[in-house]
């Protein structure tokens, strides 16, 4: 009783109205009254691509001084982002760009599509996105398309369906299609792409068709009353529409995989092997037709199989065993990693094939925000359950890993790690957005070496699984095993290269050192109560220093001159040199000005700068009442403990820490500052 409610339930949540538009039935005169309300449903495999990419909106956004088209469709909003890709907004324009070019048929739809890129640029995560995509849209009433059955002869109610998912249209004969093409475009609005009637009927349906009008004694009107015309919905899982082809190695491979291959059990029946019926059109570019065929590491391919390419690109056409050349409808998209592609342009015999090929580069991030997000994506606490990952576990191992793809600066003053953070859009003194321009174009190869995903993701989940004691992974529990890991990678092609990411793993190191310094300083001075009187404090004497004024002694009453004492300790936290302090001062003062013209009330927090130098001040004035130090001795007292549970406190509601990383992290800050290296 409770099972028949449960499915009581789900029937109830069915969508009954859908099943029926996507299994619709018609005659061929049904279609065509589709077809001239909706001249989409005719679209090439190409126009079909584009359209569902920009189906889910796009928007300009801006990387340093360029403007490049970001599609919200590389997102994956429609499982929540599982197979989102970041960082590569450039790349991803190019490829689109490219599908529009096909699209309007400028050239490019007779081209094959290669993804090149080291392993774990998201190549293949691209590909499953768009074959997901795919099968979506060819769901929604945007992405409709149709193909056909025949009515089987001597038993109405049974239908044959094309082996090849064959546009309707086909079915017109060429004497026929002008007039017919010409109906059909009457009624099309200007935005729409205009009916195109290519190719011909697949070897089967030829077949099917010439016995039709044989015994209908060539009536074409009585031919197509046998057909019906039938919604197609593209699935991978089903081989509709959508074909995958892996390189295996050549005894268990042949060009049949790709064109189809001959039914031996109906020769007996039909009599010959060159009958279409005793033929199975069931490869990969036969099954892909209307849709995308995927090539995995296509360049691994026996020459043999490349030449298939050739035609199928270039022709739009394929080659079946003991058959005619058979119009096919697909985007072809390969993907290949660089020694591979190194070993096509050397190879002279496939300049045909490189000629045919339309490369898009995909690179590795270099970005470090986007990197943090591709392993935010699979590590985050939804998805690791009973562990905490401490803050900057994940960051220092995205900046390892874009360190390792960046090329060492030409300029001298400038490091690799400035490098990274420049192009993570952080400003640094003598560096403009052209200079950074400048950097990302005299290292084109950046991004195309260095470290996969793949491996950092692997040393994550080492890092997980490796301390079953610990309930918090911190940042060194993962560069521990980056580091060891490093004695073992497989990609790593030489001693020196391996002793050159270690050297950067120790940059790291350092980096995070200074991050967490900092985190800690301005947890033990987010006082704001006393960053409040300090900032006023220091405003009062700046303006009467700019002003050539004095200022009052709350205490005594007696006007004094500006402490320049307390104004330079504080602007010396943020390293403005003495012949600069005026300079800093009249900007400060300007800014407040301007607020006030605009009925706005200066607060100290919108000044990223003077905001960092009152925190170091206040830090260095509070830092000795707290006695960290005495952490790393294990002495502290009842009054030092508090405060400490205060600073604690601080780093667990600002930071994200959990109170064992909060503890180790304050241990650890304790233990620099033991050894004299806090922050002067």
């Amino acid at each position: 009783m409770e099972g028949q409610s449960l499915i009581e339930l789900l029937g109830r949540r069915q969508n009954t109205v859908e099943y029926q538009k996507e299994h619709w039935e018609g005659t061929f005169e049904e279609y065509l009254d589709v077809v001239r309300a909706f001249p989409q449903v005719t679209r090439t495999a190409f126009q079909r691509l584009y359209d569902m990419i920009c189906s889910y909106g796009a928007e300009d956004i801006q990387i340093g001084k360029d403007k490049v088209t970001r599609y919200r469709f590389f997102d994956d909003p429609d499982e929540n982002g599982r197979d989102a890709i970041f960082g590569l907004e450039r790349p991803l324009a190019t490829f689109v760009n490219v599908l529009k070019s096909a699209a309007h048929r400028y050239g490019s739809e007779r081209r094959v599509l290669l993804l090149h890129g080291p392993v774990g640029s998201s190549k293949s995560t691209i590909v499953r996105l768009l074959k997901k995509g795919l099968e979506a849209y060819s769901r929604t009433d945007a992405g409709a398309l149709y193909t056909f059955a025949w009515l089987e002869a001597g038993n109405p109610n049974s239908l044959v369906a094309c082996p090849m998912h064959e546009e309707p249209l086909h079915l017109a004969p060429k004497e026929l299609r002008p007039a017919l093409i010409e109906e059909l475009n009457a009624a099309r609005k200007t935005t729409d792409y205009p009916v195109i009637i290519e190719g011909d009927l697949c070897p089967f349906c030829r077949h099917v068709y010439a016995e039709r009008m044989k015994k209908y004694d060539g009536d074409w009107s009585r031919t197509v009353a046998d057909v019906r015309v039938r919604r197609l919905i593209l699935s991978e899982q089903d081989r509709v529409g959508i074909g995958t082809f892996q390189p295996k190695d050549e005894k268990n491979q042949d060009s049949t995989e790709l064109t189809g291959d001959i039914n031996y059990r109906k020769i007996a029946e039909y009599g010959s092997d060159s009958d279409p019926r005793a033929f199975n059109f069931d490869g990969e570019f036969n099954i892909a037709n209307r849709g995308l065929v995927e090539f995995i590491e296509v360049l691994k391919l026996d020459v043999a199989f490349l030449y298939d390419l050739l035609g199928a690109s270039q022709e739009h056409k394929i080659k079946p065993k003991k058959f005619a050349q058979t119009d096919i409808d697909e985007v072809i998209l390969g993907h290949t990693n660089e020694p591979e592609y190194r070993r096509l342009q050397s190879n002279e015999f496939m300049e045909a094939l490189r000629d045919r090929t339309v490369k898009i580069d995909v690179p590795y991030v270099t970005r470090l925000s986007d990197e943090i997000q591709i392993y935010l994506k699979d590590y985050n606490e939804h998805r690791v359950l009973g562990k905490h990952i401490a803050p900057h576990a994940l960051e220092m191992a995205a900046m390892w890993a874009v360190l390792t793809r960046l090329e060492e600066p030409k300029k001298s003053n400038l490091t690799r790690l400035q490098k990274l953070k420049l192009y993570n859009g952080k400003t640094l003194p003598g560096f403009t957005e052209d200079n950074v321009k400048e950097l990302k174009e005299e290292a084109a190869r950046e991004g195309m070496v260095g470290i996969s995903p793949r491996y950092v993701q692997d040393k994550i989940s080492n890092a997980l699984v490796a301390h079953p004691e610990e309930d918090c992974v911190n940042p060194f529990m993962v560069m521990n095993e980056l580091d060891e890991g490093l004695k073992h990678h497989s990609l790593i092609s030489s001693e020196e290269q391996r002793n050159q990411y270690a050297k950067l793993l120790g940059v790291v190191k350092e980096e995070y050192e200074n991050v967490v310094k900092n985190e800690v300083q301005r947890a033990i001075a987010a006082d704001e109560e006393a960053l409040q009187r300090l900032s006023s404090n220091y405003l009062d004497h700046v303006k009467a220093y700019t002003l050539k004024e004095k200022v009052r002694n709350k205490y005594t009453g007696q006007k004094e001159e500006p402490d320049e004492r307390l104004m330079r300790s504080i602007e010396q936290k943020i390293d403005i040199p003495e012949n600069r302090k005026d300079d800093f001062r009249r900007e400060i003062m300007n800014y407040i000005g301007a607020l006030a013209i605009e009925g706005k009330q200066f607060d100290y927090r919108s000044n990223e700068r003077l905001l960092k130098a009152l925190e170091l001040k206040l830090f260095e004035d509070q830092k000795d009442t707290i006695k960290l130090t005495s952490l790393v001795s294990s002495a502290v007292d009842q009054a030092t403990q508090e405060k400490i549970d205060v600073v604690k406190g601080r780093l667990i509601r600002n930071y994200g820490y959990c109170d064992i990383c909060a503890t180790d992290v304050l241990n650890f800050v304790a233990s620099i500052f033991a050894r004299g290296d806090a922050r002067r």
